[in-house]
């Protein structure tokens, strides 16, 4: 049985009914094996068969009995595999959501896909298959022997000896079939994947002539997976008969037994017969096991993929919560007169002078014009609410972050320090790898630090905050996904109740009049895999009017143009700039043309915060933002 079975939510009343149902079922083997050894007996000693029509009724009435309890197992074993199933199905898309984008892209589109479909049906199979093969295997060979032993002790002898041998050897063919199916499941896991891949890239390979050199590729993954499938399905028939073969021979060993003494004057032939027609159906719940072991271990592994997934999800999210706890332990501390505000950072804090305030909201920063004069410790309100609207007199505030993806792995974003008041747009500039893409991530709530703060109006972050947030946040990725739909469709992705004149006014806005114009069905023209190809400026214009539909007053943008040609880039930006009016816009970028229409600008260095201001600030002060334009100009 696998680890986590007893780690199911109402997997205990399932298995006390099982167990009973279980019981009982051996119960009617029994009586079933009595009443037939009974009625063969008397016709071999001369009875007619009429006088033997009660027998005969009561060994159809156990059978009957023994084949009703199976199927009342077998229903509510399936009734609960379907509801455990289901509910794993949602609980592994809430952690998606929880860790965001950046995990499947680790993890792959197609093997996550694949798992919340192939792999949640084949998880309920393996508990619909699994649960009565282990009650069955651990209850009804002991009914059967404690019986055998009361009509035979040498039968008895025979068949407690054999079962463990067979146990020991299945257990050693699991083992070495585990291993076959560990490898079939990374292979599954990469076909997926690649499967995906070459579905996403078919139109750019077609393009460049490399469809028929990709072909090799597809032929030596499918390979690896169709052997690996066909090592496991070898060590599967290879068990099969191997348990097979030694369950006859322990039931030869018992009815050779029989007959030597039944021959002999020794034993009757009532209970001869008896223990001769359990034998088989002592051995019969091993032999179930076994055959349905292979058939639900890509169930098993399956399940322990989406475990793994939600518990990376809850061990994130409780994460979050002792942040939290331990935010608001300092904060009492501090106001006790125990602790100081700086108990409130790691220790790792810079100095009071390298912390960084980017203030867009101009009254907020009339309020404070000397940045030294505003407290590094965040103020916590009383307020205890945890939905909160974002406007121009809201606050975010990011003390100390940082966030390390591997336990060993160095730091992508390290003592990060910045607080956002109001609406602007911020510019969020560096080279690649500098931690612009993780910062955005941390921003949108799918990245958690590994330390550090993040408070929003001087409240610690919560999850339903953190859902609040996304509420109000639309987010334009380096590639964004076109849906297998119309362009209505895909527009309406943050409000499917848009109607298509608010769709229409969207797509004008984010310059898409003239695309609009040359489809035949308009708005209902069918785009993505399937329908009319975009062009990448076309794609990002389809996301920007997502975006504009959704009237989000926050938006994050993850290098949003940087796949595309600088013509097209240009274009778009004309578009995009005005539209930025009027919310709080966060644009990760290294494309430094940029820059000089951010509100502000934050500069990142190698995961670190290096400086923040205005262009024309950042350009007196010669930094690294001063060194990455005059880099740029060298190299045009």
């Amino acid at each position: 049985m696998g680890r986590g079975l007893m780690k199911l939510p109402g997997i205990r009343p399932v298995l006390a009914l099982a167990s009973t149902l279980v019981m009982l079922q051996a119960m009617t083997i029994i009586m079933q094996a009595k009443w037939l050894a009974q009625a063969i007996t008397a016709l071999f000693e001369g009875s007619s068969v009429t006088e033997q029509y009660p027998v005969l009724l009561l060994f159809l009435a156990a059978f009957a009995a023994r084949y009703a309890l199976s199927f009342w197992l077998q229903l509510v074993t399936s009734r609960y595999a379907e509801k455990t199933g289901t509910d794993l199905r949602r609980q592994m898309v809430e952690q998606w959501f929880r860790l965001g984008p950046r995990y499947a892209k680790t993890e792959g589109t197609g093997h996550l896909v694949t798992l919340a479909r192939e792999g949640t049906a084949q998880y309920k199979t393996y508990l619909e298959l699994f649960i009565p093969r282990m009650l069955g295997m651990g209850f009804t060979p002991i009914v059967i022997l404690l019986y055998v032993f009361k009509l035979d002790l040498m039968s008895g002898v025979i068949l407690m000896l054999t079962l463990p041998i067979l146990i020991v050897f299945m257990i050693l063919i699991g083992l070495a079939a585990q291993r076959k199916i560990d490898g079939q499941f990374r292979s599954y896991k990469a076909l997926a994947n690649h499967f995906v891949d070459t579905l996403r890239g078919l139109e750019t390979l077609k393009t460049l002539g490399q469809s028929k050199t990709h072909e090799g590729s597809i032929l030596r993954v499918s390979q690896r997976y169709r052997k690996a499938t066909m090592s496991t399905l070898r060590m599967a028939f290879l068990s099969s008969f191997a348990l097979d073969f030694f369950t006859m021979l322990s039931v030869a060993s018992v009815a050779v037994g029989l007959g030597l003494r039944l021959t002999e004057g020794y034993m009757l032939l009532g209970p001869a017969l008896t223990v001769l027609i359990l034998a088989p159906e002592y051995f019969l719940p091993v032999r179930m096991l076994g055959a349905d072991y292979h058939a639900t271990l890509d169930g098993k592994e399956a399940g322990a993929a989406i475990n793994q997934v939600i518990e990376r999800g809850k061990a994130a999210e409780q994460q979050q919560k002792e942040a939290y706890a331990n935010v608001v332990a300092h904060a009492d501390m501090a106001e006790d007169g125990t602790g100081s505000a700086s108990s409130l950072s790691s220790g790792k804090r810079k100095a009071a002078t390298s912390t960084i305030r980017v203030v867009l909201n101009d009254k907020t920063a009339a309020g404070h014009p000397d940045p030294a004069s505003v407290s590094t410790t965040p103020e916590l309100v009383s307020s205890s609410s945890s939905v909160f609207s974002w406007n121009e007199n809201s606050r975010l505030a990011l003390t100390d972050v940082q966030v390390r993806h591997d336990d060993e792995g160095p730091y992508s974003l390290k003592d990060v320090t910045f607080q956002i008041t109001g609406l602007g747009k911020i510019g969020i500039i560096g080279a690649s790898g500098a931690g612009k893409s993780t910062l955005i991530d941390v921003l949108a709530g799918f990245q958690l630090p590994t330390s550090g703060q993040v408070l929003a109006n001087g409240q610690p972050v919560t999850q339903d905050m953190l859902e609040s947030w996304r509420r109000q946040t639309a987010a334009i990725p380096q590639h964004p996904y076109i849906f297998s739909g119309s362009l209505a469709d895909n527009v309406r992705f943050y409000m499917p109740e848009a109607s298509d004149v608010e769709v229409a006014k969207a797509i004008s806005a984010a310059g898409l009049t003239k695309l609009l114009t040359s489809l035949s069905s308009g708005l209902h023209e069918l785009i993505g895999a399937g329908g009319r190809q975009l062009s990448g400026g076309q794609e990002q214009r389809v996301a920007l009017a997502r975006a504009l539909l959704s009237k989000r007053n926050i938006l994050l943008l993850d290098e949003p143009t940087a796949h595309l040609d600088v013509e097209t880039e240009y274009e778009l930006k004309q578009t995009m700039l005005p539209l930025f009016e009027g919310k709080l816009v966060f644009l990760a970028t290294h494309r430094l043309h940029w820059m000089p229409h951010m509100d502000r600008i934050i500069v990142m260095d190698g995961g670190t915060v290096a400086e923040t201001g205005t262009h024309q600030e950042l350009l007196a002060r010669q930094g690294v933002y001063y060194q990455m334009i005059q880099a740029q100009m060298e190299a045009i």
